[in-house]
């Protein structure tokens, strides 16, 4: 499995042949939306992701596609003040459990850390702004599900503009505590290749 980083809340997941694209958008570099075997993943509602030709899975349940299992989770919506406006995600490759969160709210309930199991990475916004998850609620689900890996999303970048200003990473960096480690891409060979101890992998957008 290897993972990279598109900008905003976008990661690309490539395992084997299969190819996951989690919340597309216009500015975040993701060109295999337009394969029609690519999995679209959104953790609330987007338009224009919603167009292009990939799998859509956009709300909570359970799906089948290409071999890969997908668990989708309702959430609460971080800027929504009723129902379960938004989905988190639980995949698993080769023995390896990844847990996408989204733009949620903290804590996380007993239910959500009982749907979600146990995971080794989790992926997380982490700018805030009143948009989502600021670092200090990112860290406070992250200490909930005890992963091995946290990979940051959706922090301050100079390439992006966000309409609601975003925190930089390094405050995420900060209150998280413990390893950190750069990289162009994560890229996992099962449970062995993760680390021992928390990491927060910053990973460099790529396009």
């Amino acid at each position: 499995m290897d993972i990279e980083y598109r900008g905003e809340n976008c990661i690309v997941i490539k395992y084997k042949k299969t190819v996951i694209v989690v919340d597309p958008t216009s500015q975040s570099s993701a060109k295999e939306v337009n394969n029609p075997e690519t999995i679209i993943l959104l953790t609330k509602a987007n338009p224009w992701a919603e167009g292009q030709k990939g799998f859509l899975v956009n709300m909570p349940g359970e799906y089948e596609h290409n071999d890969i299992s997908i668990k989708g989770i309702a959430a609460h919506l971080h800027t929504d003040e009723g129902g379960n406006n938004a989905t988190m995600y639980r995949l698993e490759f080769d023995g390896v459990r990844l847990a996408v969160i989204g733009h949620t709210d903290a804590p996380l309930e007993d239910d959500d850390l009982e749907e979600l199991g146990i995971i080794d990475i989790v992926v997380v916004p982490v700018g805030g702004g009143g948009y989502t998850l600021d670092a200090r609620d990112a860290v406070s689900i992250v200490r909930q599900i005890s992963p091995k890996v946290v990979i940051p999303t959706h922090f301050a970048e100079s390439h992006v503009k966000y309409e609601v200003p975003q925190e930089p990473i390094d405050e995420f960096v900060r209150t998280m505590g413990g390893n950190h480690e750069k990289s162009n891409s994560f890229k996992v060979k099962g449970q062995n290749s993760l680390p021992e101890s928390l990491t927060v992998m910053e990973l460099a957008r790529t396009a």
